[in-house]
C-alpha cells in the first residue's frame, strides 16, 4: 500500500515537471514564431504532463527500489560504527558548523557574489569535517573508564546511604521485636525476606514439636503484620543459592550481593558476618544500647525472685529484663528491697548488675 502511494506521488511530480518544462518551451516557440498546429500551447502542456507523468510512473518502481537499498546500506554502515563515534561525531559536526557560521559571517557581508558562496561552502565543509574527525578520534584518549568508575562508586554509595536493604533472619522474625522497631521508624526499608527464610519458617510452623510449631507460626504472623500494618517496602527475594546448604551462609551471601545489612539476634551469625565484612544489625545489641545506664553507688528497688548460683546470692530483674545479682539476697527471696549497685558487667548475652541490700527492712 505504501509503495502505491509513493508511486502515485512520484507520478504527480512527473506531471508537475512536465508542466514546468512546457511553461519554458512555449515562450521559446512563440519567440521564433513556430506554429506547428492549432491550439499548440494547450497540446504542448498536455503532452509534456502526460509524457513525464508516465515516465516518472515507470521509473518510480526502480527509484523506490534503489532508494530502499540506499537507506538499508546507510543503516548497515551506521550499525557498524560504534555508538560513541556517532554521538561524538554529531557533537563535533554541530560545533564545527557553529564555528563555520561565525567565521563566514564577515564574508557574507561582502558583496562578492559567487565568490562568497564558494568560500562559505568550502569553510562549512572544512570545519564540519574537522569537527567530526577530531571528535571521533580524540575522545578515546580521555580516561572515561576512571571517570565512570568514580561516578559508579558515588552512585552506589549514595544508594547505599539512602536506601540500604535490610535482610531479615529467621531468629529476628520469630523474636518479633523487629515489628516494633520498624514501627518506631528507626529502621528504614526496603525489608528483604529471602525465599529460603520463608521456607525455613514454613518447616518450623509444620513441625511436630508444639514449641517449634508455635514459634514458626509466630514468625509468619510477624511477617504478615509488617506487610499489612507498616508503611515500609517489603520485598521477597526469590533466588536461592543451591550450592550453599546452611541458611546463615545464604544470608551472608545475599547480603554481599545486595550490599545490604542482615538483621538478626544470633550472636554467632553476627560474628561471622563481621569477619566477612557484611553489615549486621543485632536486635539484642540495640536492646542493650537503649537500656538505662546504671552506675555503681546508685540505689534502686528490686524484687528478689529466686536464689543465685553462688552461696547467699539472690536474683532479680528490671522491667527491661536486665538481671540483678544481689549479694546476700537469698534470705530476701520473694521480697522487694532497696539495693545499692556495686558493679555492672557487660557480657555478650547482655548486661548484669551486681548489688547488695541497702537495708534489711523490706519496702512496703
Amino acid at each position: 500500500m505504501l509503495r502505491k502511494v509513493i508511486r502515485f506521488i512520484l507520478s504527480l511530480m512527473g506531471i508537475i515537471v512536465g508542466v514546468a518544462l512546457a511553461w519554458m518551451t512555449v515562450p521559446l516557440l512563440a519567440d521564433r514564431s513556430i506554429q506547428l498546429f492549432e491550439h499548440q500551447d494547450i497540446i504542448i502542456y498536455f503532452s509534456f504532463a502526460i509524457v513525464f507523468g508516465i515516465l516518472f510512473f515507470i521509473l518510480s518502481k526502480k527509484l523506490i527500489h534503489y532508494t530502499v537499498e540506499f537507506i538499508r546500506l546507510i543503516e548497515q554502515k551506521l550499525q557498524e560504527i560504534p555508538a560513541n563515534d556517532i554521538l561524538f561525531g554529531v557533537s563535533g559536526l554541530i560545533i564545527g558548523l557553529l564555528i563555520s557560521y561565525l567565521v563566514t559571517y564577515p564574508i557574507r557581508q561582502l558583496n562578492v557574489g559567487w565568490l562568497a558562496l564558494i568560500l562559505t561552502t568550502l569553510i562549512y565543509l572544512f570545519f564540519g569535517y574537522l569537527g567530526i574527525s577530531i571528535a571521533t578520534k580524540r575522545w578515546r584518549e580521555l580516561d572515561w573508564s576512571d571517570l565512570l568508575k568514580r561516578m559508579q562508586r558515588d552512585r552506589q554509595g549514595q544508594e547505599l546511604f539512602l536506601s540500604q536493604s535490610k535482610i531479615l533472619d529467621t531468629s529476628v522474625i520469630i523474636d518479633g521485636r523487629i515489628f516494633d522497631i520498624c514501627k518506631t521508624g528507626f529502621v528504614e526499608g526496603p525489608l528483604i525476606i529471602p525465599a529460603f527464610i520463608l521456607e525455613e519458617l514454613r518447616h518450623i510452623a509444620d513441625s511436630s514439636d508444639a514449641l517449634k510449631r508455635n514459634r514458626g507460626r509466630r514468625g509468619l504472623d510477624v511477617l504478615n503484620r509488617i506487610q499489612k500494618e507498616l508503611d515500609i517496602p517489603v520485598r521477597i527475594y526469590e533466588k536461592d543459592f543451591d550450592d550453599i546448604n546452611e541458611v546463615d551462609s545464604k544470608l551472608l551471601k545475599l547480603g554481599e550481593i545486595l550490599k545490604g545489612a542482615v538483621i538478626t539476634n544470633d550472636y554467632n551469625l553476627n560474628k561471622v558476618a563481621e569477619f566477612q565484612g557484611v553489615p549486621v544489625l543485632n536486635v539484642n545489641e540495640l536492646a542493650n544500647a537503649v537500656k538505662p545506664v546504671v552506675l555503681p553507688g546508685e540505689e534502686m528497688v528490686v524484687q528478689v525472685i529466686k536464689d543465685g548460683k553462688e552461696t547467699g546470692q539472690g536474683i532479680g530483674y528490671l522491667d527491661d529484663g536486665t538481671m540483678i545479682v544481689v549479694d546476700g539476697g537469698k534470705k530476701h527471696v520473694g521480697e522487694t528491697i532497696d539495693v545499692m549497685v556495686t558493679s555492672v558487667l557487660q557480657t555478650a548475652a547482655g548486661r548484669m548488675i551486681f548489688a547488695k541490700p541497702k537495708a534489711i527492712d523490706k519496702v512496703v
